[in-house]
């Protein structure tokens, strides 16, 4: 088949979250099941200043808010990510400085409602062979809301593409004014709650959900818990009615295991695996962890438990949990934290305040780093993860990989990824992780506790650890699961 795959991010060209990571990987995966794959994602200026090898393919028009707009088609050999990669160029709307979505100061651009508007209507000339790439896509695989309107789009074509969309997360629904849906000429009739109306608003969230030949979300638990209000953000009416057509189906993320390997990973100081050097590996990475982040006497704190923590500094990541519960902890246990990421003001001085008050117990790094993501995952003990809601989740995965049994709240994609440690699965050996089940900040510490108890226990944590490691999480089975969505019939 061949495969127009559109998103707004992808590893390594650009990224601000996990739906860069899918789009990093899953295309290649899908390219290695046989099937020809084309990756399509707007022409950020952050883009084209790293990409080197571009050609221009076409020019066409692109109807924007009330005017036309000129494109071009750019192609670049970017040989990580294992397929053709377009970019679709259109100055006036992503030549800027800034994150895809976020100005330098970090607000909303203004105007993203036509810019991925815009770049929905370029997907669709490009999957219909409308601008002269002799290629016509079998199907088109969007995601999230900026590409929401492709699957909405190609409705309205004979002889179309079939069509999937992928909700990456639901609490971004795109929505915008309906000046802007009359401004980008949709059709009238779309304008109904059964179509792309949200409450007098444009959703293009349900654009793509409610017009897309199937709906997938990125694990069976989070497909099931956007269909409950608490999670659905007002939509559980049309997912609901997506989930009894049987067209909303949850596919778990895969990793990418040649990145993320402590056997072979570069960003980390010792390699190890599952049956290699893992213990006393980790004891050297940990050693090189907390020395890069300024312990002045590393070898101090060898012997005691170290939680990790990578992530955006948000609500949604627990940040107001943890925040409650760690000075009691480091009151109460020889436990360190290591805190890596950037989010909400109040919680970045809160966490840089509590690194002051226990400068050899608490480091902080405010600021996303690759590579020290990677020394986290390889040199704590355990990983920090209490979401209140995770569609999937990627970093408790990589945890499990490195030997770092995660810590995690019973939702979405950890459910599907982490096995609780109790009595029962520490016996029958299939332990990877603590689970704490109420959503709140006492439950957490409680888990931790429990993890701290283990740790204690030298032969119970390898073999959790051990556990752990021998998971696969790779993306083929991922891969064959949208290949399956995509051959069958609407």
């Amino acid at each position: 088949m061949k495969v127009l795959f559109a998103t707004s991010e992808a590893y390594p060209l650009i990224k601000t979250g996990g739906l860069a990571d899918v789009s990093g990987s899953l295309p290649a995966q899908i390219a290695q099941l046989g099937h020809k794959v084309k990756l399509v994602l707007p022409a950020y200026q952050a883009i084209l200043d790293k990409v080197t090898k571009v050609s221009v393919v076409s020019q066409f028009e692109v109807g924007a808010a009330g005017r036309m707009l000129k494109a071009r088609l750019l192609k670049v050999k970017v040989p990580e990510l294992g397929v053709g990669v377009l970019l679709v160029d259109i100055p006036e709307l992503f030549n800027r400085p800034g994150n895809p979505y976020l100005s330098p100061e970090g607000q909303d651009w203004w105007d993203n409602g036509e810019r991925f508007g815009c770049f929905a209507k370029a997907v669709v000339e490009i999957a219909m062979d409308r601008v002269g790439l002799k290629w016509k896509a079998d199907v088109v695989h969007a995601n999230d809301w900026q590409t929401g309107l492709v699957p909405a789009l190609l409705t309205r074509e004979a002889q179309r593409p079939r069509t999937l969309f992928t909700v990456h997360n639901m609490a971004y629904a795109g929505y915008f004014p309906k000046a802007l849906f009359d401004a980008l000429w949709l059709p009238w009739e779309w304008w109904n709650p059964e179509g792309v109306e949200f409450y007098g608003s444009l959703s293009m969230l349900k654009a793509g959900i409610a017009m897309a030949d199937w709906v997938t979300t990125v694990s069976p638990s989070y497909a099931k818990e956007i269909c409950q209000p608490a999670l659905a953000y007002g939509f559980e009416g049309i997912l609901r009615k997506r989930a009894e057509q049987g067209r909303l189906v949850g596919i778990l993320n895969g990793i990418d295991e040649a990145h993320w390997s402590p056997q072979k990973d570069q960003y980390i100081s010792h390699n190890y695996s599952v049956k290699s050097g893992r213990v006393s590996a980790k004891k050297r990475n940990k050693e090189m962890l907390l020395t890069l982040l300024g312990d002045t006497d590393p070898q101090l704190r060898l012997n005691t438990p170290l939680i990790g923590f990578v992530g955006r500094l948000v609500e949604q990541k627990g940040m107001d949990w943890v925040l409650s519960i760690v000075p009691s902890l480091l009151a109460e246990q020889d436990v360190s934290f290591v805190f890596v990421g950037s989010g909400h003001g109040h919680y970045e001085h809160a966490l840089c305040q509590l690194a002051q008050h226990y400068p050899q117990r608490v480091f902080v790094h405010i600021g996303y780093s690759e590579s020290l993501a990677h020394q986290v995952e390889a040199g704590a003990d355990m990983f920090l993860m209490p979401s209140r809601f995770e569609p999937c989740g990627l970093n408790q995965m990589y945890s499990l990989a490195y030997g770092t049994p995660p810590i995690v709240h019973h939702t979405g994609g950890l459910i599907d990824t982490v096995v609780d440690t109790t009595d029962i699965t520490l016996a029958d050996k299939t332990a990877t992780g603590f689970v704490f089940y109420e959503p709140d900040a006492q439950a957490l510490k409680s888990a931790i506790e429990r993890a701290i108890c283990v740790y204690k226990k030298p032969r119970s944590w390898q073999q959790i650890q051990k556990t752990g490691m021998q998971q696969s999480f790779g993306w083929i089975n991922s891969a064959k699961a949208y290949v399956k969505l995509y051959a069958k019939e609407i």
